[in-house]
């Protein structure tokens, strides 16, 4: 179970915003992870936690391919990325390192700073501020054993014994 606080951000928050450019060259997911989502909120690593979750619009992760936005957002902890849709890339990238994104429309009724929970495997997410109730489509088991193993490396590595 995730269990964060929600952040919100609108329809097509593309990769330059999540991880602006300025950062590129650390190439750490760990160093960049201070920076995430600066380029809409500048505030934003200063105030949300490790565990946090964020409810975005349509079209989350659209513009670059670039793989350290759902890598920054990783190191810095946000549980998960809660939207109606996702840019296909960068769905593959979250999913790759182990970032559960949950597609749900009906969670943009979750308002910012209200207490959500997130159960990957059923798709259930809970609003516990207003007792308000989700479903997304839950990940299937080969899916969830990625994501608890934290990513297709180490899911590869576990199921090859060199973990």
């Amino acid at each position: 179970m995730i269990r964060g606080r929600a952040w919100k951000f609108g329809d097509d928050v593309n990769t330059d915003v999540i991880m602006p450019g300025k950062y590129l060259a650390m190439r750490n997911p760990e160093l960049i992870a201070p920076y995430i989502m600066e380029g809409i909120d500048p505030d934003f690593g200063k105030k949300a936690r490790p565990g946090d979750i964020i409810v975005a619009g349509k079209n989350f992760g659209c513009g670059s391919s670039r793989e350290t936005a759902p890598g920054g957002l990783k190191a810095f902890g946000i549980g998960a990325v809660i939207a109606p849709t996702f840019a296909r890339i960068f769905l593959r990238n979250a999913v790759n390192i182990g970032l559960p994104v949950l597609e749900c429309p009906a969670a943009a009724g979750i308002r910012e700073g209200d207490l959500v929970a997130v159960d990957v495997a059923s798709g259930r997410i809970t609003d516990e501020t207003t007792g308000a109730i989700y479903h997304a489509a839950p990940f299937p088991p080969f899916l969830q054993e990625l994501i608890a193993a934290g990513g297709l490396v180490n899911y590869a590595r576990k199921r090859l014994g060199l973990a």
